[in-house]
């Protein structure tokens, strides 16, 4: 009986609504047939007919509607794909349409938008469906005038979305009479605004902005008043009163006369207006389109100006209303396309844009709103979109600078919209930046300060000299950063006037002006200070560090082919020889002279031989610490002297070695020398310096000596850097730079709260710590000095007892002054320690950020040079490193100089292709390495430590077993450790300088303590590796391996053992070591170690006695694998005694279910290793050890309710009587196996390539500890099969069991008519010794627990069928 739409659609609002459309439209969607009444218990045939065969179809409705925009474009698309298959007018069309229509009113917000663009789309594609019947449809549907109360705001949706769906299909424009009727339906609407709010009359907006002039000539009477009260009522009718004015002005003036919106009387309300569209789209923030449209509209009527100050600035800012603020700030974005220079400069020097910057400066906290970002994105278009109007780009940009904060401009200093900077513009942008920086001129700045820096602003502190200071440092910065963005092709003289104006006032300054030294006609209305020289070198080696390293055409060079430093160089040079003209801030001395003018010589060979790599970076170098000849005269002076003759000794270093030793012998060599130099760079602060220093180094490392990396190790070496008083000082700039910008900083907090709170918590924390050293540092001293004070004072009182009246007033007051100076100078003391301290700590931070550029030339070492002999030095340094960071502080210096070590250590040295091949004779030093270090892997605390350790002692090993060594050393070496030929390792190990007789003690003694003691840092990871990179020393280890398998040790070592050999024995290169009766040997040996722990299977208490019989099986089933993959026979049947013996104690533990996950799997890996020995898992068992709460059900209630719904005839076929089964269940089990109830499954048949043979050695049933008479001899052992067929598997063949002596060759088929079981024998016992009817490969393959009786009885049941 079909349901009433109309009950549904009222029970569905509004908690039932969501799936109102699809239900109700599936039962409204066809008519009944002609000439056929509707029945109430029958669908219409055309109903049946389209669920029958559309079942994808209707699908695409409720995908339609969810909430993935991907699911309902892909929907929307199918869609229309299957109505287009169909042919014209069908019902699948009619029903779309009818289901489309019904969703515009769901309840759910979001379907209501999707039903609609599906609509839409559908009449984009469908042309020929006229658009006045889809809109008679949509108010037949949702009919403001009969649909009930609780369905009104459904309705009013629908409808609305209903002509939005009309519009966005992109006809609606086109039919008069349906635009006509829709917009007398959306001014029906808007007269519901509690509902629908302002959305019909922007819709309204928006049909009639795309409709031609002639048909909004016609509609413009009936949808807008002649009234501009009502215009200015809302800013829907404004934007309608913009549009007409906008497309058809001659239709709104014979409507409404001449209107001025800009009059006087009419500002107040349209800043009303655009309040009311500010709040509008608060939540959207976007710009509303009518604040776009009024701005057009006075551009257009030169009314800009007065729009401008009148209504922005004078009208919304004053409303001190931040949703109105937000509206000035994108109409001044989306405004700047539009606006001229001067309409540019005038928006740019106004109040909106001082605005703007406070907003900038105060909204710093992470939950306040941040308009920079969107303001980025209109200066960036903006700047893309006119890049031939460099004068209106410069404007820009020079406006956005001038807005400052106490001097300080609001922009970063790295803007990214510069990029877009057209070259003319770029060029007067440095031209303003350089002016502005030599004679500030504050005057034409938009300065502002904020309330909380007006309020604790000093007159003296904040002054017009720090506004010029700021304003200067942050210009000097914005150069700098503008050559970030630059291509070195394309503007390389403005490259060049940028570091050449840097370098100038850095280090130099006029005397008198010349005009060939553009530089010294410059001239300053403000004389710079010293910070600001500071900042200006500072900014210029980060200058010179972009210049270096980020150029396409080359790193650091011009187009001529010579670095910047190379040019900047010579102009120093020019700078030096007009000393009429120009003088150094720092005057050089003769000496410092000298050097500068060796150092230009020594450029010039290294130009000559600029071809050779070493040459280039010996010029950079050079080059480098010529320009901090400036800077630093003294230290450079001395740099450059060692420099230059280290360079004159390395690149003639051939002819002139036997001479320089000859000379002078105590003359360290140049290396060594220019190492000393290079860790005196990386001293520095200096990322240019670090990246120097590792190029020079790349260069030099192959004539690295030992000395020279024991220089780069006693860095590293932290005991040595604390104890020994190193040359190298290490250098921190950051502290003046703080001191220098302590004030700035303090003043650019805009809201000024941080500073009282950061003020309040170092006043706290002083207090605190003043607490503790009072508390922890007050010395006996102190105490004693505290008594004699008070007792001089007679404060402490006598033998005799005294009053408090004994002391008077001046007593006191002296008393008073006396324990003032004794406390004043106890706080010294402490303050003197405190700071003692964190000097100390500010030295360890140094030390450490200088270890990690210390380790920027180890990672070159082991990179460029993994070969040489050097490198085998850096193992313990690098281990100390390690071991001594995961000890210290989780500090962030102490982590990151951890990572870096680990880095080089894993990565570059140990897994390295490249190691070293020639150690020479450094053999014996190798091995007394190698023991170390694997005895240190043994003695750490943490196995994260012990790993680096063992890994390195493999290392040793890989470098030993790759070199080769000379016959006479090898003898020497056999000699010496009393082998003999039988221990040696056969093949190409012959050669190699790798003893195992040496090795194999070292290691032996690991794998022992890792196997016996409680808790040893080793793992059984690190032997694993060991074995697989060293098959030939794992044959020496294995005994002791083999050995700890049955051992009286922990049975968490015997796992580990197990362990191990599971891992091991599988590998190839393991089995070529052995010969195939050594092979044999060891298998047996663990077999029976296997067989001695698997006595207590099932016994484990513990979670690690546990883990050892899971391991003891899985290394069972790993020999059993290897057995047959080799083809090996042995005997098994003691195995096979043994694991018979624990079934029933296994069983009766899962039972239990004691450990149920590890039981579990303790009871498949049993199961797994009898398959092995020919006994097949019986298919009740795992079923009975699922099923033990439970009570056991019938055979048949198990097949019904597995089988579910069948046919009544299929029932009767299959059913039995519950008496009969319960029969079947109560006989004996018979010898012949054993058959559990069948779960009613069907199972296809799979005929066997090669006939199951009998299964052999069954097991004792779980209830009679005896087996059946065909059990296993004692005179017929268990052998291991010989080589069978590919498909035929381990568990089918004979291992146990003899062919039977009255029938030795007996067919398999008379075996299986001879064996077959009786019908009625069910029962639970797995001693079944017979054969399964067919062997079923692929289910046999999948689940190893099957019950080979299983086929047998569903053979009965269709012989059952068949009589």
């Amino acid at each position: 009986m079909r349901r009433d739409p109309t009950w549904k659609r009222q029970s569905s609002e509004p908690t039932c609504s969501t799936s109102m459309a699809e239900t109700e439209s599936m039962d409204v969607a066809e008519p009944p047939a002609l000439g056929e009444a509707p029945k109430s218990d029958a669908r219409p045939p055309d109903r049946h007919g389209l669920l029958k065969h559309s079942r994808e179809f209707l699908d695409f409705f409720w995908d339609i509607a969810k909430p993935q925009q991907e699911t309902r474009l892909e929907a929307t698309e199918k869609l229309l794909e299957y109505l287009r298959a169909r042919p014209e007018g069908s019902s699948e069309l009619k029903y779309a349409l009818k289901r489309l229509i019904t969703g515009l009113g769901v309840g759910r917000e979001t379907a209501r938008p999707c039903y609609s663009l599906a609509l839409a789309q559908l009449l984009q594609s469908f042309e020929d469906i006229p658009l006045c019947s889809i809109l008679r449809q949509i108010q037949e549907k949702h009919d403001l005038q009969k649909v009930k109360k609780g369905m009104v705001r459904p309705a009013l949706f629908g409808n609305l979305f209903g002509v939005l769906a009309l519009f966005q299909s992109g006809r609606l424009v086109k039919d008069s009479e349906t635009l006509m009727q829709s917009v007398k339906l959306l001014q029906v609407l808007g007269q519901h605004y509690s509902h629908l709010q302002e959305q019909p009359q922007k819709a309204l907006v928006d049909i009639l902005s795309q409709v031609p002039e002639a048909m909004l000539q016609e509609v413009l009477p009936k949808v807008l008043k002649p009234d501009l009260n009502s215009v200015l009522g809302c800013p829907e009718h404004l934007e309608l009163f913009l549009l007409a004015q906008q497309k058809v002005p001659e239709k709104l003036e014979k409507l409404m006369g001449p209107v001025n919106l800009f009059a006087d009387e009419n500002i107040p309300r349209l800043v009303t207006v655009l309040k009311m569209a500010a709040t509008s789209v608060k939540k959207e923030r976007k710009l509303p389109a009518v604040a776009l449209d009024l701005l057009r509209l006075a551009l257009q009527e030169d009314s800009f100006p007065r729009f401008w100050k009148e209504v922005v600035e004078q009208g919304l800012l004053k409303k001190q209303f931040w949703p109105a603020s937000y509206l000035c700030f994108r109409l001044l974005g989306a405004a700047l396309p539009l606006l001229s220079k001067e309409q540019l400069q005038l928006v740019m020097q106004g109040d909106l844009i001082r605005h703007y910057g406070e907003h900038m400066v105060t909204a710093k906290l992470p939950s306040q709103f941040k308009f920079a970002p969107e303001m980025n994105e209109y200066v960036g278009a903006f700047l893309k979109g006119c890049q031939d109007d460099p004068d209106r780009q410069l404007a820009l940009v020079v406006g956005f600078t001038s807005v400052t904060n106490q001097g300080l401009p609001v922009v970063p200093t790295f803007w990214r919209v510069m990029q877009f900077l057209s070259p003319p513009a770029l060029k007067g942008y440095v031209a303003w930046l350089r002016d502005m920086f030599l004679q500030p001129n504050l005057d034409s700045l938009v300065d502002f300060s904020t309330n909380n820096q007006k309020k604790t602003q000093d007159t003296l502190f904040h002054g017009p000299e720090r506004a010029v200071f700021r304003l200067r440092k942050w210009i000097i910065l914005r150069l700098v950063s503008l050559v970030d963005n630059l291509h070195a092709e394309k503007e390389e003289a403005l490259i060049e006037e940028v570091a050449r104006f840097c370098f100038f006032h850095s280090f130099f300054e006029t005397k008198k002006p010349t005009s060939q030294i553009p530089e010294t006609e410059q001239h300053f209305s403000h004389p710079l200070d010293s910070r600001t020289r500071e900042v200006v070198g500072s900014a210029f080696f980060s200058l010179l560090q972009t210049l270096s390293t980020q150029f396409r055409q080359a790193p650091g060079q011009t187009q001529d082919g010579q670095p910047w430093t190379y040019h900047l160089v010579q102009f120093a040079d020019l700078l030096l020889s007009h000393s009429r003209n120009v003088v150094p801030l720092v005057a050089f001395t003769t000496q410092q002279r000298q050097a500068w003018d060796r150092t230009l010589k020594t450029l010039k060979e290294l130009e000559a031989q600029s071809s050779e790599a070493k040459a280039a970076a010996f010029q950079h170098l050079l080059l480098l610490v010529g320009i901090h000849l400036f800077k630093s005269p003294t230290e450079s002076c001395d740099l450059l002297g060692d420099i230059q003759t280290c360079i004159k000794k390395s690149l003639g270093e051939k002819p002139r070695r036997t001479r320089s030793k000859a000379t002078n012998p105590q003359e360290p060599p140049w290396v060594e020398v220019l190492v000393e130099i290079l860790l005196a760079l990386l001293a520095q602060p200096s990322n240019l310096m670090r990246q120097v220093a590792r190029s020079v180094f790349g260069h030099i490392c192959s004539h690295l000596t030992p000395r020279a990396l024991q220089l780069i190790l006693d860095v590293l070496n932290p005991e040595e850097s604390q104890e020994e008083d190193d040359s190298v000082v290490v250098t921190d700039d950051s502290e003046q730079q703080l001191l220098g910008d302590a004030e700035d900083k303090s003043s650019d907090d805009g809201e000024g709260k941080g500073t009282k709170d950061s003020e309040s918590e170092e006043e706290s924390n002083d207090e605190e710590s003043d607490e503790e050293d009072r508390d922890g540092d007050v010395d006996q001293g102190f105490r004693e000095q505290l008594m004699a004070v008070l007792q001089a004072g007679k404060a402490l009182g006598g033998a005799d007892g005294g009053d408090d009246d004994e002391l008077g007033d001046e007593a006191m007051m002296a008393l008073d002054k006396s324990l003032a100076s004794l406390f004043a100078e106890q706080k010294l003391r402490i303050q003197a320690r405190r700071d003692e301290k964190n000097k100390l700590q500010k030295e360890k931070a140094l030390r450490r950020d200088f270890q990690i550029r210390v380790l920027d030339l180890i990672e070159v070492l082991v990179t460029k040079q993994p070969e040489n002999p050097l490198v085998l030095e850096l193992l313990e340094p690098l281990l100390h490193i390690i071991r001594r960071s995961m000890r210290t502080s989780s500090a962030k210096q102490e982590q990151d100089l951890l990572h870096k070590t680990a880095r080089i250590f894993t990565h570059h040295l140990c897994r390295s292709r490249h190691y070293c091949r020639n150690v020479g004779d450094r053999v014996e030093t190798l091995y007394a390495r190698l023991e170390r270090l694997a005895q240190q892997a043994g003695r750490q605390a943490d196995s994260s430590v012990s790993l680096y350790y063992f890994n390195a002692s493999l290392y040793l090993l890989r470098v030993l077993k790759g070199n080769t060594v000379g016959k006479s050393t090898c003898k020497a070496q056999k000699k010496k450790a009393g082998t003999d030929a039988g221990t040696q390792p056969q093949g190409p190990e012959d050669a190699s300088c790798l003893d195992l007789s040496l090795v194999t003690p070292i290691y032996s003694s690991a794998l022992s303590s890792f196997l016996t003691r409680r808790s040893s840092p080793l793992t059984a990871p690190m032997f694993l590796s060991l074995f697989s990179r060293h098959p030939m020393l794992c044959k020496s280890l294995l005994p002791i391996v083999v050995e700890h398998v049955a051992s009286h040790t922990r049975p968490r070592h015997q796992a580990q053992a197990c362990l191990l050999l599971q891992k091991t024995l599988p590998t190839r290169e393991l089995r070529l070591c052995f010969k195939d009766p050594e092979w044999k040997q060891l298998l047996d040996q663990i077999l029976t170690k296997v067989i001695e722990t698997l006595r207590t299977l099932g016994e484990a208490e513990t979670k690690s006695g546990h883990q050892k019989e899971l391991s003891s099986l899985e290394l069972l089933n790993t020999l059993f694998r290897s057995i047959q993959h080799e083809k090996l026979t042995m005997d098994l049947t003691a195995v096979l005694g043994v694991l018979q013996s624990q079934q029933p104690r296994l069983q009766q533990g899962l039972q239990q279910g004691a450990h149920s996950a590890g039981s579990s799997r303790l009871y498949d890996l049993y199961w797994q290793a009898m398959k092995f020995l020919g006994v097949q898992r019986p298919k009740s068992e795992k079923k009975d050890a699922k099923e033990v709460p439970k009570a056991t059900p019938s055979p048949i209630s198990m097949k019904r309710k597995k089988k579910g719904f069948l046919p009544e005839t299929k029932k009767r076929k299959k059913r039995k009587s519950e008496g009969a089964t319960q029969e079947e269940a109560a006989k004996p089990a018979a010898a012949g196996g054993a058959q559990p109830p069948s779960t009613g499954k069907r199972k296809r048949k799979i005929k066997s390539k090669a006939p199951a043979q009998a299964q052999v050695n069954g097991m004792p049933a779980s209830k009679s500890p005896t087996p059946d008479p065909p059990a296993t001899s004692p005179s017929s052992p268990a052998t291991t099969p010989k080589p069978q067929k590919k498909n035929q598997k381990l568990s089918q063949v004979s291992r146990a069991t003899p062919v039977s002596p009255e029938s030795p060759k007996e067919p398999a088929a008379k075996k299986r008519q001879k064996n077959l079981p009786q019908k009625g024998v069910s029962g639970k016992s797995p001693q079944s010794a017979l054969p399964r009817r067919k062997a079923r490969l692929s289910l046999a393959s999948r689940s190893p627990t099957l019950l080979q009786s299983g086929a047998k009885k569903k053979g009965q049941l269709r012989k059952a069928k068949k009589l």
